[in-house]
This record gives structure tokens, sequence and C-alpha cells, in this order.
């Protein structure tokens, strides 16, 4: 289906580098559910990684059922960032990424991030280096279309990448300027991948359901795509994606069984490579993600925000699962009326 230099994915397919959120136990929830071609670590610091802090290592843990894995890294120390990807080469990345997109203060101030959009020729300098220190697994690039509407670079940087030997171009359609106001930009996204001869160039932004990442890929003939924050809700959306694309059909939703059974498992992924105060704090940040396709949910937001144990998580699991169980038999027999849950939006920075 796709290729990276000599890489070949199952899938077009692949999960972005969400910050806070795509740790291990949530890429094998992605990956369990089929379609993930790709899938990438949260951003890595170099120093962070090379110097193996706890924090570091968490973003950068993988396992054997992990796989293929990207490891993105970011920043601008050029001779720390080749060290940095010998590290990730050594312990399994598959692929390894430069982040050439992200808009946050604390990436871009450190001239990381998106902020090498600014000066193309140093950047270009800095990617030839690193190349040239990997020795196996090849080197992408993640990108915004430009810093602002003055500075759209994207085309040109891309075309420029794939000379020095970047693999592929991941093209996120929107400016640092933007952040993830307003939408993603379809024609900027087509201007990079009509500026490439042979590299895969990957479309980015806005991606919530199979329809709306067959309409990217029809519009600017990318070759595939990359989905950030319309899998924290939606974890299935790859294998949805995946048959859409090949076949024009959707699965079934999975049953509210089959998601209170991925919480689960998510709960014991994070037990497992983590510890029960992990796993408890993780869950009340991602309750009101899950939340999104579970509702009528709100007694189970409302309970897994003040969670304290693991004994509690699955008594409130199982609570909830008796309820909804009950209440979605009254609402086909006619007993009672569907309740409507208002669904609140969240911001991730991917």
């Amino acid at each position: 289906m796709l290729k990276i230099g000599n890489l070949q994915l199952a899938t077009n397919l692949l999960l972005a580098p969400i910050a806070g959120y795509c740790d291990l136990s949530f890429r094998l929830i992605a990956r369990s559910f089929g379609g993930v071609g790709l899938a990438c670590t949260d951003l890595l610091c170099p120093e962070g990684i090379l110097r193996e802090n706890y924090r570091s290592m968490i973003l950068a843990m993988t396992c054997p059922e992990d796989t293929p894995l990207c490891m993105q890294l970011y920043g601008a120390n050029v001779d720390r960032l080749c060290e940095a990807a010998r590290w990730a080469e050594d312990r399994g990345a598959h692929v390894i990424d430069i982040n050439m997109g992200c808009p946050v203060d604390k990436v871009t101030k450190k001239d990381g991030g998106s902020k090498l959009l600014c000066d193309p020729d140093n950047t270009l300098r800095m990617v030839e280096k690193i190349i040239k220190s990997i020795r196996r697994v090849p080197l992408t690039a993640k990108l915004r279309l430009g810093w602002d509407d003055s500075c759209i670079v994207a085309p040109q940087l891309a075309a420029r990448l794939e000379e020095v030997g970047i693999a592929m171009v991941t093209i996120h359609g929107r400016t640092t300027a933007m952040r993830f106001s307003g939408h993603a930009r379809l024609d900027g996204i087509a201007e990079v991948v009509a500026a490439v001869k042979k590299i895969p160039v990957i479309g980015n932004g806005d991606i919530k359901s199979p329809q709306d990442a067959k309409r990217m890929i029809d519009y600017t003939k990318c070759a595939g795509v990359m989905i950030g924050s319309g899998a924290l809700n939606k974890p299935w959306v790859f294998r949805d994606t995946h048959q859409f694309l090949k076949n024009g059909t959707i699965p079934p939703e999975p049953t509210i069984v089959e998601k209170c059974q991925m919480l689960r498992q998510h709960f014991a992924n994070v037990l497992r490579f983590r510890d029960e105060r992990i796993a408890v704090l993780e869950f009340r940040k991602r309750v009101s993600w899950y939340a999104k396709s579970m509702y009528p949910c709100r007694m189970l937001k409302e309970r897994f925000r003040m969670l304290e144990s693991a004994a509690e998580f699955e008594n409130t699991l199982n609570e909830f699962l008796d309820w909804r169980l009950k209440y979605d038999e009254d609402v086909a027999n006619g007993k009672v009326k569907a309740i409507a849950e208002a669904v609140s939006e969240e911001t991730v920075t991917v």
C-alpha cells in the first residue's frame, strides 16, 4: 500500500504523534482494531532520550506488538539530533521523523518544530547530516505549510528534502500562525504533492472519518493520511477508513460492550507498562474523549473524573455497562426516550 524507503506498510494510514496522548498503551489500542499502517511516538527531545531521563523513556517506550513504529524527534541542535536518531534506530524505530510542524511555543522558542520552516537552507543542512548519521532506517519529515501566509515554504522545502534523501513528507494543511484554528487547506497539501517527484506525501489535518480521508486523498492525490485527534474517541477509525478506501463500506461501530472492553484493555495496558496511579490519572483525562462515542454516559464521566483505584475503575465500568444495556433495551422497546447528551470538543497538539 505505502512504501517508506525500503519499509512496506500494510496500509496508507498513520497514527499521528499526538502530544500527551499517543503513548504505547494507546498505540496498542489503535492497532488492536486494525488498519494502522504506522504509529508514531510523542515528540521526543534528543537531550531527554540521550540522557535517558524518566519522562523521555516513557514517551519512547515500545514493545514487540508496537510495530511498525516511527519515533519523532524535535529540536535544532544537529549534533544531538544525529545522536538521538542513532539512539532511536538502535531501540526499535522503523522510521525516524523530524518534527518541522509543531506550532507550540515551548518547541518553536527553542528553534524546533515549525520554526525550522523559517530557515530552509539551514534545515536542509541539518537533514543531510542526520541522514548520513543513521544506517538502516528511513528519515521522514512532518511539516506545516509555512510560518504564516507570507511564508508558505512547504512545496519548495518538500522538493528539496526529497533531493537530500528524505523518504516521506507529511504535511499538515495549516500554517504555524493558524495553530489549530480554521480548516486544513487541501489546496496547500495538493501543492506539496505536486512538488515532489517520487516520495510519498501524507496529508494531515481534520481527518475525523473515513469520508474525510477519502476526500483528502481524492482532492490532493496524497499517498495516505495521518490521523490525530480523530482517533482519540474512535480508535477504530483506521479500521473503518481502510475498509472504506478499499471497497466503499464501513464496518458496524463497536457495540457498547466492545467499547467497554476497549476501555478495560487500555486501562490494563497502562497497568502493564506503568502503574495503578498513572492508570487512574490517565483515565480521568481520557474519559472525556472516549465518552464522545459512548453517550449517554454521564455517570461514567462523572465517576471516572474522581477515579481513585483500579478496583473502582472495574466497578464503575461494570455498573455503567449494566445500566447502558438496560437503557438500550428500554429504548429499543419504546419504554423510554433516548437521552440527548452534548459532546464537548477538546484541543490536542498534533
